[in-house]
């Protein structure tokens, strides 16, 4: 049974410009470090950090947006066949609990200067 849903689009020229300002901080605020290792990794990294942003948007959305929640504990990373998937920790976790959220699907794509991610949460 599917209890959440969320979508979010980010551009990837905003991202490009809060990546490159202030010396890494947002970067460093809102992304673990083995997701900004896998966007550095990348040609594009702007475009992997702004699906990685709507991403965690998107999660907030179908989690409700409970409050207390840290970036760090929504992680984007990508399963041994390829596809990307949702890592909750701390507050996250427990607010998807108490939910009953058994399961995460995420998708993501990019074009056209926009990020797109979708996140269904499952009972």
């Amino acid at each position: 049974m599917i209890i959440g849903m969320g979508m979010d689009l980010c551009g990837i020229e905003r991202m490009a410009g809060l990546v490159a300002r202030n010396e890494g901080r947002f970067e460093a605020r809102v992304f673990t470090a083995a997701e900004r290792a896998y966007c550095w990794a990348r040609g594009q990294p702007a475009q992997h950090f702004a699906a990685r942003f709507a991403a965690k948007e998107a999660l907030l959305k179908a989690l409700g947006a409970p409050d207390g929640l840290a970036w760090h504990e929504l992680e984007v990373f990508h399963t041994p066949e390829g596809r990307p998937a949702l890592r909750l920790r701390g507050a996250a976790r427990r607010a998807a609990r108490r939910l009953g959220v058994q399961r995460l699907h995420l998708t993501l794509t990019h074009s056209e200067g926009m990020a797109v991610a979708t996140v269904i949460a499952e009972r």
